[in-house]
């Protein structure tokens, strides 16, 4: 058997058939990147945001949207720049194991993992919460909310199974989708718009109207301004199903980010300074809601708008539950994760026993933070899964800014994009994201589930250090970076 004897990893050669049962199907262009990125990421300024406020008030909460957006800008040119020139289905993890070995591939893939698995959980109680608001409202029925997190979580991993045309072209649909309801909304709150509003959070001993929390605010607020570009950076796991990932996946990164910086800057203004105000919006499960009242007033035009908006959180759910599908995929084919979670449909190519391992962790997390306020308190359910899937995210960055310092150095891949930020845009990045994986261990409310995915991790890792490090598949990720040691 092949080994990597510098890191104690030894790899088999796979059986003829071992990829042919593992095999997907391309079929995406720059469009369906865009839509998957956006798509992704528009539940962010649907809810999730929101909670901010109230952990920084609203310049606490702008504060730091605008440093969450410059590091995003400068992540997403790095990865445009590494994800052409290393297009597999593996995306970052494919970015850490070229870099850094197989350790460094599987502390960046488990990373995004935790992100990924987590936040369909984070978006499936909002949607739980906008839909449970609209049944009771219009029609008078109650249902709770894991009831409606069992129905999408089991309809949309459904839709991804049924094959990656249906996937990507629902995923446009309900981008666009979206994209207008935002609209309407943004168009809308506009003739309504007051700063008492948005100011009216009661400040803290030595806060002010615009920082209410002081300088801690903005920190607080770090995890909460993520959540309205998280998983744009999922795109480079659609290098294997895109036609022409070379030229089509910078393009879709640097467009959808466009959007999304946009979009969440209108959001935030628009939303909090609007009756009821910033104080009612962060605490809210469905903010926009909120806001439909307030220009609409109550009435069938409000409850279907609100319907509408539902189609903001569906978005980024099914385009996420595409993102832990491909990633467990990908670690499970190269051996990092148990062989059987890799396995696709016969006839569809699809990564359906992923799809599923994924939903139902993510819906036993969400379950046992629902029903464990022992241990977690009176916070938002979303909250805590927020900053959970944060924590992974945050990890995977840091990871993909120094791989990006390392890869550069690697004179023979053929790079058809260049960042024009280079080195110094990798470092900014990353050290953003270190700072706000610190800052994730200070807001009490948050903590313990913030400890419990911590724990989570060291654990993989130990799994990965006595077990699946001596069992690895020689994956088209692996013999790439395993090539690329030779050479570097």
């Amino acid at each position: 058997m092949p080994d990597d004897s510098r890191r104690n990893v030894t790899y088999r050669t796979a059986e003829a058939d071992y990829f042919e049962r593992r095999g997907l199907r391309r079929f995406a262009g720059a469009w369906s990147l865009w839509a998957l990125g956006v798509g992704a990421v528009i539940s962010g300024d649907f809810f999730g945001w929101n909670f901010g406020l109230l952990a920084g008030g609203f310049g606490g909460l702008l504060v730091a949207t605008v440093i969450v957006a410059v590091m995003y800008i400068a992540m997403c040119f790095s990865i445009a720049e590494l994800s052409p020139a290393l297009p597999h289905t593996g995306g970052a993890y494919s970015f850490g194991r070229t870099a850094f070995g197989p350790w460094g591939g599987f502390i960046t893939g488990l990373a995004e993992s935790i992100e990924y698995v987590l936040t369909p959980a984070v978006i499936v109680v909002g949607i739980g919460g906008y839909v449970g608001a609209i049944a009771e409202s219009a029609f008078g029925v109650v249902l709770p909310g894991p009831v409606w997190w069992a129905l999408f979580y089991a309809l949309f991993v459904g839709v991804n199974i049924a094959g990656v045309e249906l996937t990507f072209r629902v995923t446009v649909v309900i981008t666009f989708v979206a994209l207008a309801v935002l609209g309407i909304f943004w168009v809308g709150a506009l003739p309504h718009f007051e700063w008492r509003y948005a100011l009216d959070i009661e400040p803290d001993a030595g806060g002010t109207a615009w920082f209410p929390r002081g300088f801690s605010g903005v920190t607080a607020s770090l995890p909460f301004a993520i959540w309205f570009y998280l998983a744009i950076e999922q795109l480079p796991l659609a290098a294997e199903e895109s036609h022409d990932p070379k030229r089509d996946m910078p393009r879709g990164l640097l467009y959808g980010i466009a959007t999304l910086i946009v979009a969440s800057l209108l959001t935030l203004f628009l939303n909090a300074g609007i009756a009821p105000g910033a104080a009612a919006v962060g605490a809210s499960e469905e903010p926009l809601f909120l806001a439909f009242r307030t220009i609409f007033g109550e009435g069938a035009g409000t409850t279907l708008l609100s319907l509408a908006a539902v189609a903001g959180l569906v978005a980024s759910f099914h385009a996420i539950i595409y993102a832990y599908g491909r990633n467990i995929y990908s670690l499970s084919r190269a051996g990092y994760f148990p062989h059987w979670m890799s396995v696709t449909h016969a006839r569809r190519k699809t990564p359906h026993v992923a799809l599923v391992v994924g939903a139902v962790s993510g819906y036993a997390v969400a379950l046992a933070i629902e029903y464990g306020s022992a241990v977690f308190g009176d916070v938002p359910v979303g909250g805590v899964l927020l900053n959970m899937a944060v924590f992974g995210a945050v990890i995977a960055y840091v990871m993909q800014m120094a791989a990006y310092w390392r890869i550069k150095a690697m004179t023979q891949l053929d790079r058809p994009y260049v960042s024009p930020l280079g080195r110094a845009g990798a470092l900014l990045a990353g050290v953003i994201a270190a700072l706000t994986l610190v800052f994730l261990f200070i807001n009490p409310d948050y903590r313990p589930g913030v400890y419990g995915v911590a724990i989570w991790f060291a654990l993989s890792l130990c799994w990965f250090g006595f077990y699946a490090r001596h069992r690895m598949i020689l994956s088209p990720e692996e013999e790439f970076a395993l090539e690329a040691d030779q050479h570097g």
